[in-house]
């Protein structure tokens, strides 16, 4: 059931102690209650941000003036242990921790003895880890999740079952794995200095860092060797030391380099040769890695051996008894709305429901509106609901929507010929709630419906709105959707029918027409004669064109199961699509089952350095999933398991939101630094001694750039800001990003040019009294032109090549455009303001041209060049206002 409702939004708790607003510690002082091992109690103020380990020096201090201190062992001896936030008994061995980022449920402190069963220190860390405790979820009684944590964790421990007897060489490499590209680097001689790498190595606990040219197929060992022999020449023979004695590190990463593989062939060595970055190592002894694998051994051995107390029992089997198959049931699908509780409404106005069923965003059959009832609170229908469709016809994934509301007044309006008479309603908040009034026609009465929505209890129980339904009892046996092998029968048996002996291939005029229709993007609509058509070639489509796939699911007729089964017969031998395609059907638009499998299994084929680019909207589109053990979810875990790196990925994408930053705690996350870079504003303002004039130096760009590069320097880093510049150009004119103000756009001294906030995007620029603040397709100004034509007014070569690679990378991501689209439809629920329909994805056909030929569509972008050139004086007033205001802040 899905209720077209919004959520209230969440109240921050002023009387939260760990708040960095808190009224209660207002100071920055916590009154924190301590409990010895001797059971004497001591009440202690501590700074709320002091880390474990200062406060138990402090407490340390104490206890020599309390009785029976002799008792105590030494202080190393012990820890503390508190009930977190989610009333989980946590230990505190990370005493580096800051007490208001450990979030003690209340200020009380345990002083315990280091030792504690491995078991129950596992769950405490998974309870923090997932800010949640195990038992949270036996006390959701809820058989699913009970059965999905059963399956994930045999699923899981056959998966790290298979790293006990790895040696700690082949542990490294399953969890480690180095990432590889076999492929050869484009221009590489370029990126190279006389066709050698440069390298720095560096020695733990020392402050040796050592240089050297070496050959781009050396291999990992020989860097070893180099840089022990280095050192050996340096200090002198300090003891016996050997090459296979260490592993290379990419410092300031748990990532490592070793292995047979060439150098250039290492994903993070191609990364800095592409940004002409030196690549930085490590030389970390093998026993230190070893440490680590035994490490981990005795943990999983804790692990599987130890049964949890949390740990849901199996679902008991189930009983021996005749079932029927929903396909031998030719009844009308129908269900009786009995009533509907706190719907909040006036007395004098009238409430409808709005039932209808889906499948994926495609309705099945005509939606039905309830009779008229009255009344504040409570409302009691009785009513059977109908559908024109046949409960055998209904697809597996088929979804039920609703939508309750309140009929305000008739409106009569007449608009050309015809004659319509829309009502004013208000739609009902899942809280209890009404919205604003607002006039509907009866597309966005269906809209209301909202396939798309959760299928998740609302947690605010205590005031949302409730619709109580009744199914048709079957008093003889239960019925169920037939299994895999009984719809293969199913389709088996319709192909040899007499009646199904059609042809379903066309000829050379048919299959011409086939491929107009098959190269549309993912956003254009298919007429009913264009779905039978494509329906009817069912077998050409896989033959010739198997990128297809997404257009013939959404040509067969799913409220027909003769259909269903021969698309899911068809669906085994389909060829495997290339990743980045498969990933559209991920989408909401193919809820089948089987249809997501397959994708999953297209998926297989990824690396994981391309997986890792996808985890975001792989992590979204679990939402579409409508139940908790799916493939999807199966493919995730496993990828994880498989290789660290993905699974510290995949957990912080599951718990985050995708913004810019990651939060991590009340009011702190993280943002990737930028070092060595400045905004155009603070560029343009410490240029000049008027910031109104400010915005309108052409030369504070140029001067900067040259203040820290010179010769050979500043023509790199006149070609980064050239190259770097040409990017954005096109990116945010593709992405319609807004808020390009100075302070947004920033420059590192080596040239390039990034922009950072994007709270606008798809063309949702800002605007000010109903006036565009932006009214150019993208910044490109004056002072930019001044820099990539290095500073000479008459270099039309440097401003002509500027304007190919804009022109070229236009036309590059016209070639993805359909990876574009399917990415943001994959986004839709990940809950950005300006990213919540099909709609607005709109935006991004519109600015790539789809649909129409490259040669329109470069001139598309070439009056959209010359449009951003010749308005950019507008760009220069916003950013002198800019200015201004922000001179004055300061």
């Amino acid at each position: 059931m899905c209720f077209s409702f919004i959520m209230p939004p969440a109240m921050a708790d002023i009387l939260d102690i760990w708040a960095v607003d808190s009224q209660i510690a207002s100071d920055g002082s916590i009154l924190v209650d301590f409990l010895l091992p001797t059971g004497i109690y001591i009440q202690l103020e501590v700074p709320r941000e002091a880390t474990i380990s200062s406060i138990k020096q402090m407490l340390w201090k104490q206890v020599h003036n309390y009785p029976m201190f002799n008792l105590l062992m030494d202080i190393d001896s012990y820890m503390f242990a508190c009930v977190n936030q989610t009333a989980v008994y946590e230990e505190l061995e990370d005493e580096t921790r800051r007490l208001c980022d450990v979030r003690p449920f209340l200020p009380v402190l345990k002083l315990v003895t280091r030792s504690c069963d491995p078991g129950e220190k596992l769950d405490s860390k998974i309870g923090v880890l997932i800010g949640k405790g195990l038992h949270e979820f036996d006390a959701l009684k809820d058989p699913e999740v009970n059965e999905f944590r059963r399956k994930m964790r045999k699923f899981s421990e056959e998966k790290i079952q298979s790293l006990v007897g790895l040696s700690w060489i082949d542990w490294l490499k399953q969890t480690y794995p180095p990432e590889h590209d076999p492929s050869i680097l484009e221009n590489m001689e370029d990126k190279l200095y006389g066709g050698k790498l440069i390298v720095a190595v560096h020695f733990e606990n020392s402050q040796d860092v050592f240089s050297f040219h070496v050959s781009p197929n050396m291999n990992p060992i020989k860097i070893n060797e180099l840089a022990i022999q280095k050192r050996l020449t340096i200090h002198g023979k300090e003891d016996e030391a050997s090459p296979g004695d260490y592993v290379l590190q990419v410092i300031g990463r748990v990532e490592y380099v070793f292995g047979d593989h060439p150098l250039i062939q290492f994903q993070y060595i191609r990364n800095c040769v592409v940004n002409r970055a030196l690549p930085h190592f490590v030389l970390v002894e093998c026993c230190k890695i070893k440490k680590m694998y035994e490490q981990e051994m005795i943990a999983i051995e804790a692990a599987i051996n130890w049964n949890s107390s949390n740990f849901p029992l199996p679902l008991p089997p189930k009983k021996t008894r005749i079932i029927s198959h929903v396909w031998d049931n030719n009844n009308p699908f129908q269900v009786v709305l009995v009533k509907g509780n706190k719907l909040n409404t006036e007395e004098t106005v009238k409430v409808h429901v709005r039932a209808g069923l889906f499948h994926g965003t495609e309705l099945l059959c005509k939606t039905i509106v309830s009779s008229e009832i009255s009344g504040k609170n409570d409302h009691t229908w009785n009513e059977a609901l109908e559908f024109d469709i046949n409960t055998c016809d209904l697809p597996r994934m088929a979804r039920l929507c609703f939508a309750v509301y309140a009929v305000l007044d008739k409106v009569k309006t007449k608009k050309s010929t015809k004659t319509i008479n829309p009502s004013k309603y208000q739609t009902i908040r899942k809280a209890g709630k009404v919205k604003q009034n607002y006039l509907l026609v009866l597309d966005e009465l269906e809209e209301m419906l909202n396939p798309m929505g959760t299928v998740q209890t609302n947690p605010y129980t205590e005031n949302a709105t409730a619709l109580y339904i009744k199914f048709p009892e079957n008093k003889k046996q239960p019925y169920y959707y037939p299994p895999f092998d009984k719809i293969i029968e199913k389709a088996a048996e319709i192909a040899s029918s007499d009646s199904a002996n059609v042809s379903s291939r066309g000829g050379k005029k048919f299959l011409a027409v086939l491929k107009e229709i098959l190269d549309r993007d993912p956003l254009s609509q298919l007429c009913e004669n264009e779905m039978d058509l494509i329906w009817t070639l069912r077998q050409d489509c896989r033959e010739n064109f198997p990128q297809s796939l997404p257009k013939l699911l959404l040509s067969i007729k799913w409220n027909k199961l003769e259909d269903v089964a021969q698309l899911q017969a068809l669906l085994q031998i389909w060829p495997k699509l290339p990743p980045r395609e498969a990933l559209e059907l991920l989408d909401f638009n193919y809820p089948d089952q089987y249809v997501r499998e397959y994708a999953v299994g297209c998926l297989r084929q990824m690396s994981d350095e391309e997986l890792s680019q996808y985890l975001l909207q792989l992590v979204q589109v679990l939402k579409y999933e409508p139940f908790l053990d799916c493939a999807l979810s199966r493919f995730l875990l496993e990828r994880a398991l498989a290789n660290r790196r993905i699974g510290q990925f995949l957990f912080w994408h599951l718990r985050m939101l995708p913004y810019g930053c990651l939060a991590t705690g009340d009011r702190s996350g993280l943002i990737e630094v930028v070092s060595t870079s400045e905004t155009i504003a603070d560029i343009q303002l410490n240029s000049s001694n008027v910031a109104a004039a400010a915005a309108f130096n052409k030369d504070a760009l140029l001067n900067w750039l040259k203040e820290y590069n010179s010769g050979d320097d500043l023509d790199r880093a006149i070609e980064e800001f050239t190259l770097s510049c040409a990017g954005y150009c096109v990116a945010s004119y593709v992405l319609g990003i807004g808020d390009r103000h100075s302070d947004n756009i920033m420059v590192k001294k080596t040239g390039q040019l990034f922009h950072i906030d994007f709270g606008h995007i798809l063309g949702n620029f800002k605007s000010k009294f109903g006036i565009k603040r932006e009214r150019v397709p993208f910044i490109l100004t004056y002072d930019f032109i001044h820099v990539i034509q290095q500073g000479k007014t008459g270099n039309t070569e440097k401003f002509g090549r500027f304007r190919q690679c804009c022109e070229d990378a236009y036309l590059i991501l016209r070639r993805h455009g359909n990876l574009f689209i399917t990415l943001f439809a994959l986004m839709l629920t990940a809950g950005l303001p300006e990213l919540t329909s099909v709609k607005d994805i709109q935006y991004l056909k519109d600015s790539l041209a789809l649909g129409k030929s490259d040669e329109e569509a470069l001139k598309q972008f070439k009056q959209k060049f010359d449009e951003a050139l010749r308005e950019s004086w507008t760009t220069k007033v916003n950013w002198m206002a800019h200015t201004v205001r922000k001179d004055y802040r300061s």
